[in-house]
């Protein structure tokens, strides 16, 4: 086990370095890279670099482009092996990790083409075995890696090792557990498509390397990182296997490191200073780990479990106890938009003016009814002024097959009133002649875009008018980054922040309701709330800004930790089936939202999700509700 150097990582297992985002953190690697392949050359050596795929390791690769084109670092004496491809894919398909890595590195470097290693998906069964040796061989031939750059999955892969696979793993064939499939799922269309196989270098291959660094960025990778980082090695965690390793490190941003003992709880591993959100995040920890209400803890608990100081600075137990309840108390309410005439001095929510107007942006339709649409409901029947803003079309995650049902329906509906030679029957005529002909995972047409498109507006407007909205309270703003774009290679513009701007500008609301700030950088929901992010401070010295708050929820992946909450919306068994009707009206999504295990469909997890969190407030004393919906104030001027 590696050795912490600091009091606060006393518990991690392995040299964790924190960044403040992951730019940071891949332009500091790429640095290393280069001064790395410098020194080989001077040396007379080749560098043997093994390479990751997915959203993570996109930031270090165009870092390493830049440094080429303008350094002149130079990629001739280098060597890449791939740690993984999916098994049956040709290298020309648009989800293979061979043109992954050709678009977003190779292509752009001077990088020999006979230099570049990627396991082959598309090698007949029973050479397999034979192939996956000669990987090993060629690696061994090459020097051996000198780096290996990794990231993890939800199940604690590194490369394709699933959960099971042992520390003396080599090169294989493997078979993809059912959470990496689900979370592949938008790349091909549906969890149907996904490969159910692939090529993968082994733990012990990866083991072999001199050096290896592993990169995580969002705060849906923060739990499976602290248990790679803090717990025993286990072949349940093959990541944990790099706790053994002389010279294995984590590179990860503040949203991935957010469950690590020294961030989460640090009074656990030393003296902290006692701030008005330590003092509530320890005692809910404190609550929640004795399984006590709040009100209900003694001294002892706190003396028992490393809170001894905190008594001594905040004690007894009994004020401090009920200092932390009530603003926990003062966190619940159901009016979201504040409660007209009321004295709001211990309401999240001010009482004037009243009614608001409320803008709620939605990254994809859906997104805004799956993590606020009891809320929704509740603005809108309090009389708020609510505007949803669908920042995308939502169309790279509608399935050819939904795309179909749309362009026989309206077939259906020009046959049955003669109106063949109509514009909309000949759209819809063209785009399925489009959609049949197009060869498997082939991208869309404009026109299949489009389709699409429209397909998830009418979605989006029935589940909104299930939670009270009307046509005109919906908005598309079809950012452009979305319709040139994909899943974990969107590259916004100055054009989609103006763009955001100027709905702001125009509606000037009082309250905005957002999501994505703690998401990966690379998913949909993190690269639109960059641009409300960037908006805010080009708005932030306007006169009507200063009185608009922003208020943050979560989709259903990440469950709330209750000492971060400022606002909690409360609902009941009524308005929670109400929601759940809502997110039924998105059909199309039922296969392509990453869910949990044994949670099949997106309305499940959100019940799952609402509910859960009226059960962590009820464990902790406060009042028993069906379900809550909950959200954090953010100050972008602080940000």
């Amino acid at each position: 086990m590696n050795a912490p150097s600091l009091e606060s990582q006393q518990r991690e297992r392995i040299p964790t370095t924190v960044c403040a985002s992951a730019d940071e953190a891949c332009t500091q690697l790429a640095a290393e890279i280069a001064e790395l392949i410098h020194r080989n050359e001077q040396a007379g050596r080749n560098t043997v670099l093994g390479l990751a795929t997915g959203s993570t390791p996109v930031r270090l690769y165009r870092e390493l482009i830049r440094l080429h084109r303008e350094t002149g670092l130079s990629f001739k004496r280098v060597i890449t092996f791939n740690l993984d491809e999916y098994y049956g894919l040709p290298r020309t398909h648009p989800e293979s990790y061979w043109r992954f890595m050709h678009e977003q590195l190779f292509s752009h470097l001077d990088i020999p083409a006979e230099n570049v290693n990627v396991p082959d998906g598309s090698v007949a069964r029973s050479d397999v075995f034979a192939w996956c040796r000669s990987y090993e061989e060629r690696i061994r031939a090459a020097g051996g890696l000198d780096l290996q750059i990794l990231g993890i999955g939800r199940t604690g892969h590194i490369g394709f090792n699933e959960p099971g696979s042992t520390r003396e793993s080599r090169t294989r064939l493997v078979t993809l557990d059912g959470l990496t499939r689900r979370d592949a799922a938008r790349d091909f269309l549906g969890e149907a498509n996904v490969p159910r196989h692939a090529i993968t270098m082994g733990v012990g291959t990866i083991l072999d390397a001199r050096s290896i660094v592993l990169l995580a960025w969002g705060e849906a990778k923060a739990a499976i990182i602290a248990q790679a980082v803090e717990q025993p090695p286990t072949e349940a965690l093959p990541a944990s296997f790099l706790q053994g390793h002389p010279r294995a490190r984590f590179l990860i941003d503040r949203a991935a490191a957010s469950a690590l003992t020294r961030v989460r709880y640090p009074w656990l591993v030393g003296s902290i200073e006692w701030t008005a959100p330590r003092v509530r995040q320890s005692v809910v920890w404190l609550s929640q780990h004795v399984k006590k209400p709040v009100l209900k803890l003694l001294d002892e608990d706190y003396s028992e479990h490393g809170m001894a100081d905190l008594l001594t600075e905040r004690g007894p137990a009994y004020g401090l106890n009920i200092d932390v309840f009530n603003e926990l108390q003062h966190t619940i309410t159901g009016w979201p938009g504040g409660k007209p005439n009321a004295d709001d001095s211990h309401r999240p929510e001010r009482a004037s003016p009243h009614p608001k107007r409320v803008v709620v942006f939605s990254p994809e339709p859906s997104h805004a009814v799956l993590g606020m649409g009891g809320t929704l409901r509740r603005l809108v029947d309090q009389g708020h002024d609510v505007t949803v803003i669908c920042q995308t079309s939502g169309s790279l995650a509608l399935p050819d097959e939904e795309a179909l049902l749309a362009v026989d329906l309206v077939g259906e509906l020009s046959g049955a009133f003669e109106l063949s030679g109509g514009p909309a029957a000949g759209f819809a005529a063209d785009v399925g002649r489009q959609l049949r002909a197009k060869a498997a995972f082939a991208g869309d047409t404009p026109e299949i875009r489009r389709l699409k498109g429209l397909v998830r507006r009418c979605e989006e407007r029935a589940a909104l008018a299930a939670c009270g909205l009307g046509r005109e309270r919906v908005r598309f703003a079809d950012l452009a980054f979305y319709e040139r774009g994909r899943y974990r290679q969107f590259r916004p513009d100055a054009t989609d922040a103006a763009a955001v701007v100027a709905i702001l500008r125009e509606l000037r609301p009082h309250q905005i309701f957002a999501t994505g700030d703690r998401d990966d950088p690379s998913s949909i929901t993190a690269v639109c709330f960059d641009l409300i992010r960037r908006a805010c401070a080009e708005l932030q010295d306007e006169a009507w800004f200063a009185a608009c708050r922003v208020w943050l929820y979560r989709g259903v992946e990440t469950a709330w930790d209750a000492a971060e909450i400022d606002m909690a919306v409360p609902f009941s068994p009524r308005e929670l089936e109400q929601k759940t009707q809502a997110i039924f009206h998105h059909q199309s999504q039922r296969s392509q939202t990453p869910v949990a295990a044994g949670l099949r469909e997106p309305w499940q997890q959100a019940e799952q999700h609402n509910r859960g969190l009226a059960s962590v407030y009820d464990a902790l004393g406060l009042a028993n509700y069906e379900a809550i919906e909950a959200f954090q104030r953010w100050r972008p001027a602080s940000a």
